[in-house]
């Protein structure tokens, strides 16, 4: 089973750039979509074409225009469900569940800090509740978490360490602790798993050409069950693939 998560930055801008002829290219099972920047029926009609190739689950914003996810499933889950039922963190589309017959898939668009760290306090709320919320979801069934996680856990994950440490959203040591804590409570970051050393990033600022300076962040993941890490067959980091900010990520899984 291959499955793919990609930060998309804009379903209706990125559709214009090649993101057909990529997904087609990678051919998921499974797609995760994060900051589609929809509301649903805008997503469905901006993915019409995938439509006869893969059932399409939306979850937007109240906000329009911001943030969302979306699932696209060759095989039909078993169930869907949105958001972790707090109504705090449940108007912006962050999170979707797909049920399988021997795993969760949850997709995930973590919130930003934002400038200035202004939602430093209400970043450090949401790792706590989304914690607690795929613990009790696991006592079920094993899971992925896939999508933008907004944290670079270690030093190796972003360019300029030093300079970005407890001063940009993304890099604080409460956001980091809030992926220590995730990790430490089974879940296990298969990238690292299977690249301990390798340097790779999957976001780039549009500023500054960071891309091309290769200035990045990996801040999206695949994080697994316990029970699942056996089953990894590859982790990948996209960053040949184009038309967002932020590059797909895939996982093999033997599931």
């Amino acid at each position: 089973m291959q499955i793919i998560s990609w930060n998309v930055n804009g379903i209706r801008a990125i559709i214009k750039k090649d993101f057909f002829e990529t997904i087609e290219t990678l051919n998921p099972d499974i797609l995760c979509l994060q900051e589609t920047k929809a509301q649903d029926d805008e997503v469905e009609k901006a993915l019409v074409t995938l439509s006869e190739t893969y059932h399409i689950y939306c979850n937007s914003a109240e906000k329009k225009g911001y943030s969302g996810t979306a699932i696209l499933s060759k095989t039909k889950p078993m169930a869907i469900n949105n958001d972790i039922g707090i109504v705090a963190h449940d108007e912006e589309g962050r999170v979707q569940c797909a049920e399988y017959l021997n795993f969760y898939l949850v997709n995930v668009y973590t919130p930003n800090s934002g400038q200035d760290l202004k939602r430093l306090d209400y970043r450090k709320q949401w790792d706590t509740d989304f914690l607690k919320y795929v613990k009790q979801l696991e006592k079920e069934k094993p899971i992925i978490i896939c999508g933008d996680f907004n944290v670079a856990h270690q030093a190796i994950d972003l360019k300029n360490d030093k300079s970005n440490y407890n001063k940009t959203a993304g890099y604080t040591q409460i956001e980091i602790d809030g992926m220590t804590h995730l990790i430490d409570a089974g879940f296990t970051d298969s990238f690292r798993h299977l690249h301990a050393d390798d340097i790779a990033y999957t976001f780039w600022s549009y500023r500054f050409k960071s891309r091309e300076r290769n200035t990045g962040w990996r801040i999206d993941y695949f994080l697994l069950s316990t029970a699942l890490v056996d089953h990894i067959k590859a982790a990948t980091i996209l960053s040949e693939y184009y038309g967002s900010d932020h590059c797909p990520i895939g996982l093999q899984v033997d599931l």
